[in-house]
């Protein structure tokens, strides 16, 4: 469980904005899985008959979601939520003349909505930067009327397997953050009151003519390595050689290099009776 990992991997905040302040200009062209995902996410809503009031995407990143979901809900507000500011002040810039999604910059660990204020929230592969889910899962199904819908996507424990185990064999350092097991994730739901959680899981595999594309690809959409555990120092060129030798391992027939996602889905109600003893908040 998030809130369980060792020290090593616990996410650090500023490092983690920092990533994402960076590379509000550069993430949407880097952005190819994200893109792939919020889309296969988007069409399970599909599925959902609902007319919300308030809807939040939660790690919104440039809005392209966020913008997505002013079509359906044609009513409702809906409002992009990101840790960093530049990415919500381009999320502000998305939709029509008419109607343009609302913005704001908050940690989804210290949610700035009321109880009961929101009616759905949709959240594409932000809560892995989450060191607590369960926690954060909590939050959620406050801030949720009674039988809101949560809809989300997340990354399991073989995402970056080929990274983090060519890394395994140069240093004893962290180079990737550790995600959470499906399981994991579903019982964190039920932890946090949630009802019916539904959650599975596919693998995508990216594939790069060279391993310094996905580095390349993951700095350009913000993934910096935020772990505790990091390497505070420089990466050398001998200690860059040794990681690019070791991820020969993995390269495919083609030539190409494959980096491994497991992506899981899923989706829960919050409680029929709100949960009780949430401080006020300003939105």
């Amino acid at each position: 469980m998030n809130k369980l990992k060792p020290a090593a991997y616990q996410l650090e905040q500023a490092k983690t904005r920092s990533g994402f302040e960076r590379a509000a200009q550069s993430y949407d062209a880097a952005a190819v899985l994200q893109r792939e995902v919020g889309d296969r996410l988007l069409e399970r809503l599909d599925l959902v008959r609902m007319t919300p009031q308030r809807v939040v995407d939660l790690g919104c990143g440039t809005g392209k979601i966020t913008e997505q979901l002013l079509k359906p809900y044609k009513t409702a507000k809906v409002i992009g939520l990101d840790l960093a500011l530049s990415m919500v002040e381009m999320t502000r810039k998305q939709g029509g003349f008419l109607r343009k999604p609302a913005g704001v910059c908050a940690d989804v660990a210290q949610l700035p909505l009321q109880p009961d204020s929101v009616d759905m929230m949709v959240s594409n592969l932000m809560l892995q930067w989450c060191n607590d889910l369960p926690a954060v899962f909590t939050g959620l199904a406050q801030a949720l009327r009674p039988e809101g819908l949560l809809m989300f996507s997340t990354f399991g424990p073989d995402t970056l397997q080929e990274l983090r185990g060519s890394w395994g064999q140069v240093d004893g350092y962290t180079h990737t953050s550790q995600f959470v097991d499906m399981h994991d994730v579903g019982d964190a739901l039920l932890q946090a009151g949630f009802r019916d959680p539904v959650v599975d899981m596919e693998v995508i595999t990216l594939t790069y003519d060279e391993v310094k594309g996905l580095l390349r690809d993951l700095k350009s959409i913000g993934a910096n390595n935020a772990t505790a555990g990091r390497n505070r120092g420089l990466t050398g060129k001998d200690r860059m050689r040794s990681f690019y030798q070791a991820y020969e391992q993995f390269r495919l027939e083609d030539g190409k290099y494959p980096a491994t996602y497991e992506v899981i889905y899923g989706h829960a109600w919050a409680p029929t009776i709100a949960p009780s003893g949430t401080p006020e908040r300003f939105i």
